[in-house]
């Protein structure tokens, strides 16, 4: 063995039946404990040898196991060394690294990741993103599965009311049926609502006399009850019954005092007229105040033919859905850190690869800096990975492992003259943000149109199939498709 000279005392504490081949001066002017002297050699291995073992520190010192997690242990309390699982080679048995140099081979370890992509261009990423939504031809969903999968994707992304069903739903599964959305409803499995606050409900109002209008353009999202932390109030209690008529703030009330109601309810217990009670909760709904129970509670609001009593189709409706009317929010505190956490997961799972400009026409969005703080910190845990994906963008890109083996794959495939039409509605209207063109409103009710994920101008929209999806008894032709 080698020994610096210095250290003979120390050395000697640890192995006293060493013989040196002559004889050293005594330098040392205090002689440790065999304990810390066996502390100080362990710690000085740990400064250089990256993540090991007890076992590999014992061949390589010819100490006992046990001596050794006796010194890796008293390392531990004084917050110099890690331990953990840090490479593949230690099998079952437990690493040991020290803090700092862990942090290195951290950071060099997300360095090298993030070169090994090859950014796409903005046309590839419109194409992969398609597919990832499952709105491109042979990618679309099926049955009760498919559809919670869909909302799963969606959720927190705020549409026209009148347009889930008909133009972004029905794209997305393949023989759609209102009916499964109302059973994901009325299980608890799936809720909705509108979350952005309304502007007329907000404290500083500078419109004065600013009202809520229900309209079925009202944006409105759904949410997966058993996912749904990112879910954070966007207004107080107090402001919740400005810019509402008196016939909403009494159903409000009437909600709060007694909970979730059927329609009858509400229209007894606040001595209104039926006709009153049902522009009542509609605006609470375009207020993003209150929910029901199912999808038709909404649909019987949205249908002009149901609210005048009239059926549709051969068979006639009820004019009022039998599900409850309740308030969307609850009291119960959030935990901000949770949210964001929550919040970066959905935008994963919605897009695959998140950066800035895909959370354009985000309307329930936290300030950047909070996602980029907790995305970075899942990049840290290894959840997610960093780098550069999509080019022709500034700032930090991150995505799912599995979006990028999706990516990947899809590099290989050829443009093939492929034109998926969507509605403006729908959350993949990334003209004039991903891909060049002029942006459309949301609220427009035009079309939208990408040929090998390059956005089309109007005049050259091709003519598009309608989609046949039934709504309650009737079948119908989607609006604009």
């Amino acid at each position: 063995m080698w020994v610096a000279a210095e250290r003979s005392r120390t050395f000697a504490q640890i192995f006293p039946s060493a013989q040196f081949e002559q004889q050293l001066p005594e330098i040392e002017t205090a002689l440790p404990s065999a304990d810390d002297a066996l502390l100080a050699l362990v710690s000085g291995w740990m400064l250089h040898a990256g993540p090991t073992t007890a076992t590999a520190l014992s061949e390589i010192l010819q100490l006992p196991i046990p001596a050794i997690d006796r010194a890796l242990l008293r390392l531990e309390s004084s917050g110099a060394i890690l331990r953990g699982r840090f490479t593949d080679s230690a099998g079952d048995e437990t690493e040991w690294c020290e803090r700092r140099l862990l942090a290195r081979i951290h950071r060099l370890t997300i360095g090298t990741l993030r070169k090994q992509i090859e950014p796409m261009t903005p046309a590839q990423f419109m194409r992969w993103l398609l597919r990832w939504q499952h709105v491109a031809p042979g990618s679309q969903l099926l049955g009760e599965r498919g559809t919670l999968e869909a909302l799963q994707q969606l959720q927190g992304f705020e549409a026209p009311a009148r347009s889930w069903e008909r133009q972004i739903l029905a794209r997305r599964v393949a023989a759609y049926d209102p009916k499964v959305l109302d059973q994901l409803c009325l299980t608890g499995a799936v809720g909705w609502g509108r979350l952005s606050p309304h502007p007329a409900t907000l404290e500083a109002v500078t419109v004065e006399g600013r009202r809520v209008i229900p309209t079925s353009v009202a944006p409105i999202t759904f949410f997966v009850r058993e996912d749904s932390d990112w879910m954070i109030p966007r207004r107080k209690p107090e402001e919740e019954a400005q810019g509402l008529s008196r016939a909403a703030a009494e159903a409000l009330t009437f909600l709060r005092q007694r909970g979730a109601s059927f329609f009858a309810d509400v229209a007894r217990g606040t001595g209104r007229l039926k006709a009153e009670v049902e522009t009542a909760l509609w605006e609470l709904v375009a207020a993003g105040m209150i929910t029901a129970d199912g999808f038709d509670n909404l649909r019987a609001l949205i249908d002009p033919k149901r609210r005048s009593g009239h059926g549709s189709g051969r068979v006639a409706r009820p004019r009022h859905s039998a599900g409850r009317w309740s308030l969307l929010y609850s009291d119960a505190p959030v935990d901000r850190a949770s949210a964001l956490d929550a919040t970066c997961w959905m935008f994963l799972r919605r897009y695959g690869v998140v950066f800035r400009e895909v959370l354009t026409r985000e309307t329930i969005l936290p300030r950047w800096r909070e996602l980029l703080i907790a995305l970075r910190r899942l990049e840290d845990r290894g959840e997610v990975r960093g780098g550069r994906f999509v080019s022709g963008f500034l700032g930090e890109q991150f995505a799912l492992p599995i979006a990028l083996e999706s990516l990947r794959a899809m590099r290989g495939v050829q443009p093939d003259g492929e034109t998926i039409t969507l509605s403006s509605a729908d959350p993949l209207n990334f003209v004039g943000i991903l891909v060049p063109g002029e942006r459309v409103s949301a609220s427009s009710g035009k079309l939208v149109a990408f040929r090998d994920g390059v956005a089309l101008a109007e005049g050259e929209h091709p003519g598009v199939t309608p989609i046949t999806a039934a709504i309650g008894s009737r079948a119908f032709l989607p609006r604009n498709l």
